[in-house]
């Protein structure tokens, strides 16, 4: 299956074009392994390219790092914008209709690689976030809530995904391991938020650091730098309109009076390529050998900035059955004996094995460990 890699500051994704080709079951498809760093692609995310339903030009679904599929994505849906004006060509408006879980979103390509998102409206109330915070008020600004053993204030705002926004004096003060991901499965949040710590550097201008619901610490993220925006005014911290810098860059973020967000950011290709799904299904089913850490994946190859590759791996025998099982049993049989083995023990079984082989090929003796070598004739044949 062909793929590209884009990335909008930072934040990483694996593209699939579905537009065109047989509807592709992402069930079916190895998400977590396409993302993982070491044995698939690496991304943060993966992003299906797929046919619309309500009208739009396409409908856009994603899938985090973790195989869970969240409602909506702006550092996302920005590469999928660029990518869609990449591989077609003119065959689009600059401005375009993308369906996603959250509603229709309008994308609109700007100068010097830039996208621009109209995001919609912020949803406020503890119900449509969703969140037992602030339960019977209009919004949920500046909630005590215990985390990990601390006191956070906690806004929450509704980007078509659960926004928890907590600010802080300085961001890189902040353990973003442990009360990123103690906030992100709190009970306060049913569907679990993605957590961002906000630092006020001014009234148009703003730091953040995000833990992803369901990817961990990011470089960016898009929807969570509208959410902060928002929680920044509701608090009154900042103006309407600011820069938003992340660790992968700077968003700019426009909070109209009409109520609706407007995004602009960069997005990127990085590398096209191909992927055998069917390989990366075979080796996410193997357990990794001692020396495989740090090895490039097996079923994919990826070449720079536009540039294809193509990975010839041979396919899975048609009679082979259940393989993941067989080479899991092997794998586990191999490492039994290397745990009983001793290293001399090892070289004797070698050696055999060599004197052996040669015998039955008919070739000159190979002495089995103890013997004496053969003769030789004076010309050392």
């Amino acid at each position: 299956m062909e793929f590209a890699k884009y990335q909008g500051l930072g934040n990483d994704f694996v593209i699939l074009d579905g537009r065109s080709v047989p509807p592709m079951d992402p069930h079916a498809t190895p998400m977590r392994q396409l993302c993982d760093r070491r044995l698939g692609i690496g991304a943060d995310g993966v992003i299906l390219a797929l046919p619309p339903q309500q009208g739009g030009h396409l409908r856009m679904r994603i899938f985090n790092g973790d195989g869970s599929e969240p409602e909506m994505c702006g550092n996302g849906i920005r590469c999928l914008a660029r990518f869609v004006a990449d591989q077609d060509q003119g065959a689009y408006p600059d401005t375009l209709t993308i369906e996603t879980m959250a509603g229709p979103m309008r994308t609109s390509l700007q100068d010097q690689g830039q996208v621009t998102v109209d995001m919609g409206e912020p949803h406020l109330e503890p119900a449509a976030i969703p969140t037992t915070l602030g339960v019977g008020a209009r919004q949920v600004v500046a909630e005590r809530l215990l985390v990990a053993g601390q006191v956070l204030e906690v806004t929450a705002v509704g980007m078509g995904n659960p926004h928890a926004v907590v600010p802080v004096a300085d961001v890189d003060q902040v353990d973003l391991e442990q009360l990123g991901s103690a906030l992100e499965t709190h009970p306060a949040f049913p569907n679990r938020t993605n957590v961002h710590f906000l630092q006020v550097l001014g009234d148009q201008q703003l730091r953040l650091r995000t833990w992803e619901r369901g990817v961990g610490p990011t470089m960016a993220c898009g929807t969570g730098a509208c959410a902060a925006l928002v929680a920044a005014h509701l608090l009154g911290l900042s103006h309407r309109k600011a820069q938003v810098s992340l660790p992968g860059g700077t968003l700019t973020i426009d909070w109209r009076h009409d109520n609706h967000i407007f995004m602009t950011g960069p997005a990127q290709r990085t590398f096209v390529g191909h992927v055998v799904l069917d390989q990366l299904l075979e080796a996410a089913a193997t357990p990794p050998s001692p020396n495989q850490e740090g090895t490039a994946p097996s079923g994919a190859t990826t070449v720079p900035d536009g540039r294809q590759a193509r990975v010839p791996g041979a396919q899975p025998a048609a009679e082979e059955e259940a393989p993941g099982e067989v080479e899991a049993a092997a794998y586990a049989q191999t490492m039994s004996f290397l745990a009983n083995t001793s290293l001399d023990k090892m070289l004797e079984l070698a050696a055999n094995s060599l004197a052996e082989r040669t015998r039955r090929r008919g070739g000159p003796p190979v002495p089995l460990p103890g013997e004496p070598a053969p003769d030789q004739d004076h010309h050392g044949h």
